[in-house]
């Protein structure tokens, strides 16, 4: 793979296979700060359960984890990751985050485990096509959206991916995501999400969706 510099000073990768990079140009950890973590109050949240699909590079990971490491709180997070990157190409991205470089300094020794755990919280790694594997029901608060975009890798933003991930967000919980397609957003609302266009950075608009009412079926 590529290595790629961002606007921001960080990193990423650029995938040959979906031909894409893993972060947009302006910024992995402006993307992962500003979307991901703000826009689903990540940052707010008195005890914080994230479930992301599309775990990557592991920069989302990073940043709620150093949110919650200031805040003193502890994080749990489940993410879903169809071909985890070795642990060798994971240590070329560092972030400048304190906090939580230091606990994935220790995650990056046992990976690809199952289960991380500390007294920072937990990380649990289910490897697999988001669409064949089980999700908790009512698990998270936030929901960070983040595979490869709806034109290079499709399956993963369906209309029975999606009905999937609201079963496991709870009620009032938010998703976050940088694609603004239409079908997706039409798809997002069938499946039980009040979807709310908001300003991009690098793009003109992300798109957040709250899980409102009963989960479809």
């Amino acid at each position: 793979m590529e290595r790629l510099l961002t606007q921001d000073g960080t990193p990423t990768f650029y995938h040959p296979g979906y031909g894409e990079a893993y972060h947009p140009r302006q910024g992995a950890l402006l993307q992962a700060r500003r979307l991901y973590l703000e826009k689903t109050l990540t940052h707010l949240h008195p005890a914080p359960r994230v479930l992301e699909v599309g775990f990557g590079l592991g920069v989302n990971f990073r940043v709620a984890l150093e949110s919650a490491l200031a805040r003193g709180v502890r994080l749990r997070y489940l993410a879903v990751e169809k071909a985890p990157l070795p642990k060798e190409l994971l240590a070329e991205v560092p972030l400048p985050l304190p906090r939580a470089e230091g606990v994935y300094a220790e995650i990056l020794k046992a990976w690809p485990e199952e289960v991380f755990r500390g007294p920072w919280g937990e990380l649990r790694l289910v490897i697999g096509d988001v669409r064949e594997v089980a999700l908790p029901l009512g698990y998270a608060t936030a929901v960070y959206l983040d595979p490869f975009s709806p034109k290079a890798n499709p399956e993963a933003w369906s209309l029975g991916v999606l009905w999937k991930i609201r079963l496991a967000l709870r009620r009032g919980g938010r998703l976050a995501t940088y694609s603004a397609q239409g079908a997706f957003r039409r798809a997002l609302a069938q499946a039980g999400f009040r979807v709310h266009r908001v300003p991009g950075v690098g793009k003109r608009e992300w798109t957040v969706g709250i899980a409102v009412g009963a989960p479809p079926g």
